[in-house]
């Protein structure tokens, strides 16, 4: 893989990191979700940096961005857009809704009902946007994060399962240790400064395409489709990997392998996204193992190619 990806990998990472105090392995994960052209779910504890990150990330990039607060009250047309008549014409014009948009961050998704939660199904699977039996496609790239507060109960509707699904990542940001904490109160001092871009969609859609050559050998995908299969098998879970689940974790893996600078995944670029692809895919029989111990136990009996 060419070293300028790499170089431009870094350059997000480090001016996203200007402005959010966390792991750089975080802020990758959430640049891996958009190179792969994919979607991203950050499921934490309010006040970690959730939409912070998103909007650092957003702010990072020459490209169009629009933000939806979900409410019990949001409508599907509020985000998908809707038909309005237009007196000059005598005709109903279709107006884009903020779906339309490079990167759009549905913030406290699970606020909203099933019903509006679903009008993000077509977009985030097939990159358009039906709407009285005409499809519009949307922009390239188009990368939705999405936020959930894990304390937040009263008020919120559960993900569906299909909609988890559509999400090529889900990973949290976790609390900072005590150095950290010191360093976003300094940094809140005097106020955040603003992001400069750095990189352009274009060169996001081209970092993309470099992304889908790697190559993935034949023990690679066995192994991958060994995972799925003891997902599906274990008398942990109750619902296991989907194939699009595989197809996922095969593209996460060649995406770090691109990052880390090689033009072939590897077995240990599977077992390093693992996590972050499939923990949301899994729903487990009983509240302990939870997923995160299920995805373990799997990794630590498959055998792994040499």
């Amino acid at each position: 893989m060419h070293q300028d990806f790499q170089g431009r990998v870094q350059a997000v990472v480090d001016n996203i990191r200007q402005v959010v105090v966390a792991d750089p392995e975080v802020i990758r994960t959430a640049l891996l979700g958009l190179l792969c052209q994919g979607h991203v779910l950050l499921d934490d504890f309010p006040g970690v940096g959730k939409t912070l990150l998103a909007k650092a990330l957003a702010q990072s990039l020459r490209a169009s961005f629009k933000r939806v607060q979900f409410t019990p009250d949001l409508l599907p047309t509020d985000i998908t857009g809707s038909s309005i008549y237009n007196p000059a014409t005598r005709e109903f014009q279709f107006v884009p809704g903020p779906v339309f948009a490079n990167i759009v961050l549905a913030d406290e998704i699970n606020r909203a009902s099933p019903r509006t939660q679903s009008a993000l199904l077509e977009a985030m699977g097939e990159g358009q946007v039906t709407f009285d039996g005409v499809s519009h496609p949307l922009p390239r790239p188009f990368f939705v994060v999405a936020t959930r507060n894990l304390a937040e109960q009263h008020g919120t509707f559960p993900l569906p399962q299909a909609q988890l699904d559509r999400f090529l990542l889900s990973f949290g940001i976790g609390y900072p240790d005590l150095e950290e904490e010191v360093e976003i109160l300094e940094r809140h001092e005097h106020g955040q400064p603003d992001l400069t871009p750095v990189l352009t969609a274009e060169e996001i859609v081209a970092m993309q395409d470099q992304i889908s050559l790697v190559k993935v050998s034949r023990p690679v995908k066995e192994y991958i489709a060994g995972l799925v299969a003891a997902s599906r098998a274990s008398p942990d879970i109750a619902i296991g990997v989907s194939p699009r689940g595989a197809v996922y974790l095969q593209r996460v893996a060649q995406g770090r392998a691109a990052v880390e600078g090689r033009s072939f995944a590897s077995p240990d670029d599977v077992k390093a996204v693992a996590h972050a692809v499939l923990r949301h895919r899994l729903a487990p029989r009983f509240s302990q193992p939870d997923a995160a111990q299920c995805i373990d136990a799997i990794l630590g009996t498959l055998p792994v190619p040499l």
